[in-house]
């Protein structure tokens, strides 16, 4: 059968995304094919497109999307046809119709739409991964986050809180400031007239942050550094402004015998067993209204080239989903 997808050639600026008509093989042995009613916009996508993450081209892009199981390949027992699913990461979501490992789809919940588990799933397991495992938040503890307005901020803002820690959200703009409020974060940092360490000092006494997650990179590194507290840990999960400075075990050991780390969600939920945990820990949560999903944004996928333009230059807010 026939479908549309954005291909690839190469990598580079938002203009090599082509929305083209491609053949769509039948589902073979342990796989299924999806028709795909939401997809996930992350700034994962623009990792990839750009060339940050080296890739092989021509590829598809687009990691996680919602839709409807319409065929099984042989020794699929656990879906049926008529299943709604939803999946991530997993490359070559930006298409109305792809092939899945069935192992790799997650059964959407009766009382969640198809865009809402677009919008949720990985920047939910993201949070999950972050809060509960990479560095087990406690109840009490001071959290500083960065990128606080976006997708994965405003679910980090509502699970800390949850959790019983005080969130310090960092953001952009008098606007998103007064805005993250409203997810779970106490405090808000504006990164472009705040002093960060200056500020997260002030909230905190003096002590600085027992931990840290940090999206921004570059830019961000040094006022990170300066923000935790002895033995804090330094969570760096992406790189919106490039590439963080390398880090020297002696940064590490003078700076208050801190930890780093650079997680990714792919290495978390690995496993099949660990990939349904995550996701229904976040559908758990969701249910259970501790997670509030802002989709701040629609757009078709024919004009994904001016939504990645918008997602880079920091406009959208909250999640964005595409519809195929």
């Amino acid at each position: 059968m026939k479908t549309h997808a954005i291909i690839l050639e190469s990598q580079g600026g938002p203009e090599v995304m082509q929305l083209k008509t491609i053949e769509i093989a039948e589902p073979s042995e342990g796989e299924i094919l999806i028709e795909q009613t939401a997809i996930g916009l992350n700034y994962m996508d623009v990792y990839q497109r750009s060339g940050y993450y080296k890739m092989q081209t021509p590829m598809h892009l687009g990691l996680e999307a919602a839709g409807t199981v319409i065929k099984l390949g042989s020794g699929v027992a656990h879906l049926n046809v008529g299943d709604r699913v939803c999946y991530g990461p997993n490359l070559g979501a930006y298409a109305k119709h792809r092939l899945l490992p069935a192992a790799r789809a997650v059964k959407i919940p009766e009382t969640v739409s198809d865009k809402l588990a677009a919008a949720i799933l990985m920047k939910g397991m993201t949070v999950e991964y972050l809060l509960c495992r990479t560095y087990r938040v406690q109840a009490g503890e001071t959290v500083l986050f960065y990128a606080a307005s976006g997708g994965v901020g405003h679910l980090a803002g509502q699970w800390g809180k949850h959790i019983g820690a005080t969130m310090i959200g960092v953001t952009s703009g008098p606007e998103n400031c007064a805005s993250i409020l409203k997810f779970g974060y106490e405090y808000a940092v504006d990164r472009k007239s705040d002093n960060i360490a200056h500020r997260v000092h002030e909230i905190t006494d003096g002590k600085g942050v027992p931990v840290l997650y940090d999206s921004v990179g570059r830019e961000s590194f040094e006022a990170s550094l300066n923000s935790l507290s002895p033995r804090g840990f330094f969570i760096s999960f992406g790189a919106t402004t490039g590439e963080a400075p390398a880090v020297t075990p002696s940064q590490l050991q003078h700076n208050g015998s801190l930890y780093f780390s650079r997680p990714s969600l792919a290495n978390y939920v690995g496993t099949s067993e660990e990939l349904q945990m995550s996701a229904n820990t976040v559908f758990a949560l969701l249910a259970d209204g501790v997670l509030d999903v802002s989709i701040n944004r629609e757009e078709s996928l024919s004009n994904i080239i001016e939504l990645h333009r918008d997602l880079e230059a920091g406009i959208t807010t909250g999640s964005t989903i595409i519809i195929p």
